[in-house]
């Protein structure tokens, strides 16, 4: 989408050119229309040159960056339990590849581990709308299940607190209500 409005400017600026060098030629002189045709040209090539430098970083940022992988790493500290290291250098994965799915995945699983499951929720939605999560979509509906257990569960455990003050009061109007027949 950063490209779109380039584009667009790149293509009424071309319309505009050929529209006066054959429809219009009296609207500018012909040297400035084939002035602007060969400016067109070259600033086209240089985008083009410069788009083909900066393609391997966008289809393999891991492998062009100088910062070592940390995600072995991250796995493990997941596999400790310890989420705050874990958290940590999967925020240093995301930042050289955001588009990571398993980074991602592990991500939503420190995030469900922690407590924080609108934020997990949110994580995962997004990953599914990742093209490059399509290999991962076994992980990723896993990951949602276990997301969604721990969901009803936190639903279930915030509600019996409520259920269990109402049995208590309920309780205790027994016994004051039979105490009070006993006297």
């Amino acid at each position: 989408m950063s490209g779109l409005p380039a584009a667009i400017v790149f293509a009424v600026a071309l319309n505009l050119l050929l529209v006066t060098r054959f429809i219009y030629p009296q609207w500018m002189a012909s040297g400035l229309v084939s002035m602007a045709f060969w400016t067109g040209v070259l600033a086209w090539g240089f985008y083009v040159v410069r788009s083909f430098r900066e393609l391997p970083m966008l289809i393999t940022p891991r492998t062009i960056s100088e910062q070592p992988d940390r995600f072995p790493e991250a796995r493990t500290a997941y596999l400790q339990g310890n989420w705050k290291q874990a958290e940590g250098l999967l925020t240093g994965v995301l930042a050289i590849e955001p588009r990571d799915p398993p980074a991602l995945l592990l991500l939503t699983g420190v995030y469900r581990h922690t407590g924080r499951l609108e934020a997990a929720e949110v994580l995962l939605q997004e990953i599914t709308k990742l093209e490059v999560t399509d290999s991962w979509m076994i992980e990723v509906e896993a990951e949602a299940q276990r997301l969604k257990r721990a969901i009803d569960a936190f639903r279930k455990a915030s509600r019996e607190p409520e259920e269990n003050r109402q049995k208590n009061r309920s309780r205790a109007a027994d016994l004051t209500e039979t105490s009070g027949r006993a006297a």
